[in-house]
Protein backbone atom coordinates (compact mmCIF):
# COMPACT_ATOMS: atom_id res chain seq x y z
CA UNK A 1 0.00 0.00 0.00
CA UNK A 2 1.92 3.08 -1.01
CA UNK A 3 2.34 5.77 2.00
CA UNK A 4 -0.18 8.26 2.96
CA UNK A 5 -2.88 5.93 1.00
CA UNK A 6 -6.14 5.13 2.82
CA UNK A 7 -6.35 2.32 4.98
CA UNK A 8 -9.29 -0.17 3.80
CA UNK A 9 -10.99 -0.99 6.34
CA UNK A 10 -12.75 -4.73 6.65
CA UNK A 11 -14.31 -7.12 9.50
CA UNK A 12 -14.95 -10.51 9.05
CA UNK A 13 -18.69 -11.26 9.54
CA UNK A 14 -20.29 -14.73 9.51
CA UNK A 15 -23.71 -15.39 7.51
CA UNK A 16 -25.13 -16.23 11.27
CA UNK A 17 -23.96 -12.81 12.87
CA UNK A 18 -20.72 -14.51 14.29
CA UNK A 19 -17.12 -13.65 13.67
CA UNK A 20 -14.78 -15.58 11.51
CA UNK A 21 -11.38 -15.54 12.55
CA UNK A 22 -9.54 -14.64 9.53
CA UNK A 23 -11.62 -15.90 6.84
CA UNK A 24 -14.19 -13.43 5.99
CA UNK A 25 -17.90 -13.92 5.46
CA UNK A 26 -18.57 -18.04 4.47
CA UNK A 27 -21.12 -17.66 1.19
CA UNK A 28 -21.38 -20.83 -1.23
CA UNK A 29 -18.84 -22.63 1.05
CA UNK A 30 -16.39 -19.90 0.55
CA UNK A 31 -15.48 -16.52 2.51
CA UNK A 32 -15.35 -13.19 1.22
CA UNK A 33 -13.94 -9.81 3.31
CA UNK A 34 -16.98 -7.54 3.86
CA UNK A 35 -15.60 -3.83 3.84
CA UNK A 36 -17.31 -1.82 6.10
CA UNK A 37 -17.13 2.26 5.56
CA UNK A 38 -17.90 5.06 7.74
CA UNK A 39 -20.24 7.79 7.39
CA UNK A 40 -20.57 11.18 8.50
CA UNK A 41 -23.88 13.21 9.80
CA UNK A 42 -23.99 17.06 9.24
CA UNK A 43 -25.89 19.43 10.59
CA UNK A 44 -24.99 22.91 8.94
CA UNK A 45 -25.88 26.08 10.18
CA UNK A 46 -24.83 29.95 9.78
CA UNK A 47 -22.46 29.38 13.12
CA UNK A 48 -21.87 25.90 13.75
CA UNK A 49 -21.68 22.48 12.33
CA UNK A 50 -22.84 19.38 13.81
CA UNK A 51 -21.05 16.14 13.14
CA UNK A 52 -21.79 12.79 14.21
CA UNK A 53 -20.24 9.22 12.73
CA UNK A 54 -21.59 6.07 12.83
CA UNK A 55 -20.35 2.73 13.50
CA UNK A 56 -18.07 0.75 11.28
CA UNK A 57 -21.27 -1.87 10.95
CA UNK A 58 -23.54 1.69 9.73
CA UNK A 59 -25.86 0.36 12.50
CA UNK A 60 -25.68 3.14 14.72
CA UNK A 61 -25.10 6.83 14.82
CA UNK A 62 -22.65 8.83 17.52
CA UNK A 63 -21.97 12.58 18.29
CA UNK A 64 -18.63 13.71 17.72
CA UNK A 65 -18.29 17.48 17.85
CA UNK A 66 -19.54 20.76 16.99
CA UNK A 67 -17.11 22.90 14.73
CA UNK A 68 -17.70 26.62 14.90
CA UNK A 69 -17.61 28.29 11.78
CA UNK A 70 -15.06 30.27 10.66
CA UNK A 71 -14.64 29.99 6.94
CA UNK A 72 -15.28 27.45 4.38
CA UNK A 73 -11.73 26.35 4.13
CA UNK A 74 -11.17 25.95 7.59
CA UNK A 75 -14.55 23.98 8.06
CA UNK A 76 -13.19 21.80 5.63
CA UNK A 77 -9.83 21.70 6.81
CA UNK A 78 -11.39 20.29 9.79
CA UNK A 79 -13.80 18.12 8.47
CA UNK A 80 -11.20 16.38 6.66
CA UNK A 81 -8.71 15.66 9.96
CA UNK A 82 -11.97 14.09 11.26
CA UNK A 83 -12.85 11.74 8.20
CA UNK A 84 -9.25 10.72 8.28
CA UNK A 85 -9.28 9.90 11.95
CA UNK A 86 -12.66 8.11 11.35
CA UNK A 87 -11.72 6.58 8.43
CA UNK A 88 -15.08 8.18 7.08
CA UNK A 89 -16.28 7.65 3.04
CA UNK A 90 -19.37 8.74 2.72
CA UNK A 91 -21.75 12.20 4.60
CA UNK A 92 -25.37 13.00 5.13
CA UNK A 93 -25.68 16.80 5.40
CA UNK A 94 -29.51 17.42 6.88
CA UNK A 95 -31.20 19.14 4.46
CA UNK A 96 -33.91 21.86 6.50
CA UNK A 97 -36.88 22.06 4.18
CA UNK A 98 -39.92 24.00 4.75
CA UNK A 99 -42.50 22.48 6.28
CA UNK A 100 -44.36 22.17 2.87
CA UNK A 101 -41.18 20.17 1.43
CA UNK A 102 -39.95 22.76 -0.68
CA UNK A 103 -36.70 23.97 -0.21
CA UNK A 104 -35.33 27.35 0.74
CA UNK A 105 -32.40 29.42 1.46
CA UNK A 106 -31.40 27.38 4.29
CA UNK A 107 -31.65 24.04 1.95
CA UNK A 108 -29.69 25.87 -0.93
CA UNK A 109 -26.57 26.73 2.08
CA UNK A 110 -26.82 22.91 2.77
CA UNK A 111 -26.14 21.72 -0.55
CA UNK A 112 -23.64 24.38 -1.38
CA UNK A 113 -21.69 23.41 2.08
CA UNK A 114 -22.38 19.47 0.62
CA UNK A 115 -21.48 20.11 -2.50
CA UNK A 116 -17.81 21.56 -0.91
CA UNK A 117 -17.21 18.46 1.16
CA UNK A 118 -17.90 16.52 -1.89
CA UNK A 119 -15.71 18.24 -4.24
CA UNK A 120 -12.82 19.02 -1.50
CA UNK A 121 -13.12 15.82 0.58
CA UNK A 122 -13.64 13.54 -2.24
CA UNK A 123 -16.61 12.13 -0.31
CA UNK A 124 -20.19 10.61 -1.56
CA UNK A 125 -22.58 12.95 -0.36
CA UNK A 126 -25.93 12.07 0.34
CA UNK A 127 -28.83 14.59 1.34
CA UNK A 128 -31.45 13.87 4.38
CA UNK A 129 -34.40 15.67 5.48
CA UNK A 130 -33.87 17.35 8.71
CA UNK A 131 -37.10 18.88 9.54
CA UNK A 132 -37.86 19.22 13.41
CA UNK A 133 -34.42 17.47 14.23
CA UNK A 134 -33.06 20.65 16.37
CA UNK A 135 -36.27 20.42 18.48
CA UNK A 136 -36.23 16.79 18.62
CA UNK A 137 -32.80 17.28 20.12
CA UNK A 138 -33.93 20.08 22.23
CA UNK A 139 -36.23 17.38 23.48
CA UNK A 140 -33.85 14.69 24.05
CA UNK A 141 -31.55 16.84 25.87
CA UNK A 142 -34.49 18.61 28.24
CA UNK A 143 -35.80 15.10 28.81
CA UNK A 144 -31.93 14.20 30.06
CA UNK A 145 -32.21 17.17 32.37
CA UNK A 146 -29.43 19.48 31.02
CA UNK A 147 -28.45 22.12 31.79
CA UNK A 148 -29.11 25.17 28.85
CA UNK A 149 -25.30 25.67 28.48
CA UNK A 150 -25.10 22.54 28.40
CA UNK A 151 -28.09 21.52 26.25
CA UNK A 152 -26.68 24.65 23.60
CA UNK A 153 -23.25 23.05 23.45
CA UNK A 154 -24.50 19.74 22.25
CA UNK A 155 -28.03 19.92 20.54
CA UNK A 156 -26.29 20.55 16.83
CA UNK A 157 -23.89 17.31 17.62
CA UNK A 158 -27.18 15.43 18.55
CA UNK A 159 -29.27 16.66 15.39
CA UNK A 160 -26.76 15.58 13.22
CA UNK A 161 -26.57 12.03 15.23
CA UNK A 162 -30.43 11.90 14.21
CA UNK A 163 -30.30 13.37 10.87
CA UNK A 164 -27.35 10.41 9.90
CA UNK A 165 -29.38 7.57 12.11
CA UNK A 166 -32.40 8.13 10.26
CA UNK A 167 -30.38 7.97 6.84
CA UNK A 168 -28.61 5.02 8.32
CA UNK A 169 -31.84 3.24 9.48
CA UNK A 170 -34.28 3.95 5.78
CA UNK A 171 -30.87 2.66 4.42
CA UNK A 172 -30.54 -0.59 6.38
CA UNK A 173 -30.24 -4.24 4.51
CA UNK A 174 -33.96 -6.04 4.99
CA UNK A 175 -33.74 -8.46 7.86
CA UNK A 176 -32.55 -12.36 6.55
CA UNK A 177 -35.67 -14.35 7.31
CA UNK A 178 -33.10 -17.02 8.41
CA UNK A 179 -31.15 -15.33 10.68
CA UNK A 180 -31.58 -16.22 14.62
Amino acid sequence: MPAGAPRERTRNVSTRGRDRPGGGTKTGGCYVRVRMARSFGLDVGTKTVGVAVSDALGMTAQPVTTLRRTSLRADLTELRRLAEQHEVEHAVVGLPLNMNGTEGASAAEARRFGDAVARSLGLRVDYWDERLTTAAANRVLLEADLSRARRRAVVDRVAATLILQGWLDAHAPAAQGDEP
